[in-house]
């Protein structure tokens, strides 16, 4: 799997297909054990789980204590495009005609 935030490669020991709930990133000092981080985290599905049985996690880049935690696979990690060129677009879609 991928830290969801540097993208730095994390490895899982084959068996052990489990990631502690305080283990960290090297590269950025992250928590892993994070809904971003998990293979059923999906923004698209209610509460941006596909677990159905997953407890509400507010703070999804947060360490939490969730048993239903699975690695990701490799995805890619993706940077946020920065709020300012968002507000721009939106100006652009909302732009008065005159």
């Amino acid at each position: 799997m991928n830290c969801w935030h540097c993208g730095r490669a994390i490895e899982i020991v084959a068996g052990k297909d489990r990631v502690g709930f305080r283990e960290d990133c090297a590269s950025c000092g992250r928590p892993l054990h994070v809904c971003r981080n998990c293979g059923f985290y999906d923004p698209a599905f209610n509460n941006s789980c596909r677990e159905p049985m997953a407890e509400l996690v507010a703070d999804k880049e947060r360490a939490n204590f969730r048993e239903y935690f699975k690695p990701a696979g490799g995805r890619s990690v993706q940077a946020a495009p920065p709020k300012s060129e968002a507000q721009k677009k939106l100006e652009a879609l909302f732009k008065k005609k005159s």
